[in-house]
């Protein structure tokens, strides 16, 4: 069930399903999903038998992922809050997000759905402060799993998390056809060289960074 201002999962999402897929996690990992949405992550991670926390600071968000994870009969334990507000005090093993990465003019405040694509100027308003704050809940051993575009600078979220001391790298990515927000903002993207004038996709990307032992 996806209630109205409640993400609906596209692309990104299943891109960072598939990463997730693949990640091995012993029965009773601590799962932090981060901007969880509906809640599909959080719930693609409990069907494997971990212990799944989800935050999002939206409280449709939270009652649609309550909602799905009573649905798909697992456990997760859902918190409204901003980012890692409510788990300050945890570790985790593995961390998922898909946070706002949508570069957007001058003059545009997020607001309803929107808040879970806008990122400001360079699209990064989230994705930094995911880089700086992640890397502190991680246990040794700990993965962060996150999705952006290519357009919000991956090479800097790893040079952000390789600062911070975790290996970090791309590991999966997919070209998509620009969607409603994109097709609408074609000419500012290009105006700024995030887009050539050939571009008609966009590159999405899953950055994966692990916390040393």
């Amino acid at each position: 069930m996806i209630i109205p201002g409640v993400y609906t999962p596209q692309e990104d999402t299943a891109l960072l399903a598939g990463a997730l897929s693949e990640e091995p996690l012993p029965p009773g990992a601590d799962v932090l999903d981060v901007g969880t949405g509906s809640g599909a992550l959080a719930i693609e991670a409990a069907r494997r038998g971990t212990r799944v926390t989800a935050v999002d600071v939206s409280w449709r968000a939270v009652c649609t992922a309550r909602f799905n994870a009573w649905m798909a009969g697992v456990p997760v334990r859902i918190r409204r809050g901003n980012l890692f507000a409510p788990v300050r005090d945890r570790s985790f093993d593995l961390i998922l997000t898909n946070p706002p990465y949508v570069p957007a003019p001058a003059g545009i405040r997020p607001r309803g759905m929107a808040r879970a694509w806008d990122a400001g100027h360079d699209g990064r308003f989230v994705l930094d402060r995911i880089c700086r704050e992640a890397p502190m809940l991680l246990r040794p051993g700990g993965v962060l799993l996150m999705v952006h575009s290519a357009l919000s600078d991956p090479d800097r979220t790893l040079d952000h998390l390789r600062t911070a001391g975790l290996k970090a790298s791309v590991t999966r990515r997919s070209r998509i056809a620009f969607g409603p927000v994109l097709r609408g903002r074609t000419d500012w993207l290009r105006q700024r060289g995030l887009l050539s004038p050939a571009d008609e996709k966009e590159e999405l990307v899953v950055v994966r960074a692990e916390l040393p032992v």
